[in-house]
């Protein structure tokens, strides 16, 4: 009985490393390219700026700011396409992210049929945060900040599950945006949600 603890013991702290390294490599491979761009910045730059817009009484003063964020949203597009292109160049293996609910060591490479490509994700995301900039729809100023918001918080939620797991990146959201999942993805524009959930083999 007691060797048998031992050894669940062992397993259990040999499967708890191999995640921690696996985790850390992917954090890492993400961060090496995103780190080379502003998009985070600019991120918290447009989420500060829609709050004030929102917030603002005087509706002169209100258009003033919604047209003073257009060059950062327009900046933005262009930031995280060329990221969404960077990234593109990386494996496969190392592009493929398990759609298990929890994160399981090595599941995307034991199981590549039940993954889905961060690469291809990445490339949803940036022609649904183009789209939500560039607002083909006319959608007012408020509805547009609202889809492109959106559209930012389900990249992140993407970014978090690559690297962590689905629970962990919806458990974030909700803390961080008050957000649930499915309430994100039914915020987001219609075509991104379309092409987002045939990524995910849904």
């Amino acid at each position: 009985m007691e060797i048998f603890v031992l050894l669940l013991m062992v397993a259990a702290f040999g499967a708890y490393r191999l995640k921690a390294r696996t985790q850390a490599r992917r954090i890492a491979l993400l961060a090496s390219h995103l780190g080379r761009y502003q998009v985070e910045k600019l991120m918290e730059s447009l989420t500060q700026g829609y709050l004030r817009a929102l917030g603002e009484k005087d509706p002169e003063r209100q258009t003033q700011i919604w047209n003073m964020l257009a060059a950062s949203e327009e900046q933005l597009v262009e930031q995280f396409r060329r990221f969404a292109a960077d990234f593109s160049a990386v494996d496969l293996a190392d592009a493929r992210v398990s759609k298990l609910p929890v994160f399981l060591p090595e599941a995307d490479r034991f199981f590549p049929d039940n993954t889905f490509d961060m690469r291809k994700m990445l490339s949803v995301h940036a022609q649904g945060i183009a789209r939500a900039v560039h607002n083909e729809q006319g959608r007012a100023p408020r509805d547009k900040a609202y889809t492109l918001s959106a559209e930012l918080f389900l990249m992140q939620h993407s970014c978090h599950w690559y690297c962590r797991s689905k629970a962990v990146a919806s458990a974030r959201m909700l803390a961080r945006h008050q957000t649930p999942y499915l309430q994100l993805l039914a915020s987001v524009d219609p075509q991104t949600r379309e092409a987002y959930l045939a990524v995910i083999g849904r």
